[in-house]
């Protein structure tokens, strides 16, 4: 089982690394980007378990590691 985890700053906290990838866009000249917002993206492998448990997991270690949940917002994708 395969499981995708996005972590993104919630909204209305600043992202600096955002700003400044906006700001290059624009300079080397691509043109209608308003904003960017920089996160993480994760892959992980599961052990055959059922879907309920590979949410908990996955839930579980967003809550306690993967994500810091005062500024940032997390979801994730299990395949299989």
């Amino acid at each position: 089982m395969k499981a995708r985890i996005f972590v993104t700053l919630k909204r209305g906290v600043l992202d600096p690394q955002g700003k400044a990838i906006q700001r290059s866009l624009s300079h080397l000249g691509f043109e209608g980007v308003e904003e960017v917002r920089v996160g993480k993206f994760m892959e992980v492998r599961l052990a055959a378990m059922g879907r309920a448990d590979a949410e908990k997991l996955l839930h579980e270690a967003c809550q306690r590691l993967l994500a810091n949940t005062v500024i940032e917002d997390f979801r994730f994708e299990i395949d299989g």
